[in-house]
């Protein structure tokens, strides 16, 4: 874990939109959340419902994971590889149910063009 790049996606329905946003503040505020996505509102990406990201380091990942299962919302907790599709399937940690994602949009094994947004942008 230590200082490796970690994101979180927050999902959420029409009905928790202001619960995420409640959270989002919160983890906006937090020092040491490197970035906070914007909100949004459909599937992008592989995330087939409304979801917004988060990026941290490894060693705030306890405390990052403590905040969402607090507030009730699902989410999915990954490291950032060099390997995308692994990130979010075998090193992907769910809290709540977990959702089937569209793998076929993740970049191919052994290749993550997430890297260099990583703490910048979301994808």
């Amino acid at each position: 874990m230590g200082d490796a790049p970690y994101h979180a996606h927050i999902y959420y329905s029409d009905g928790e939109r202001s619960a995420a946003s409640a959270l989002r503040d919160q983890f906006t505020a937090r020092p040491e959340i490197l970035f906070t996505g914007q909100m949004t509102d459909r599937g992008v990406g592989p995330h087939p419902i409304p979801q917004y990201e988060v990026h941290f380091l490894g060693s705030s990942r306890d405390s990052v994971i403590a905040a969402i299962e607090a507030s009730g919302l699902r989410a999915l907790v990954h490291p950032l590889t060099n390997d995308d599709l692994v990130d979010h399937t075998t090193l992907a940690h769910w809290i709540g149910e977990p959702l089937e994602l569209d793998v076929s949009v993740l970049d191919p094994p052994g290749i993550n063009q997430g890297v260099p947004r990583f703490g910048k942008s979301d994808f």
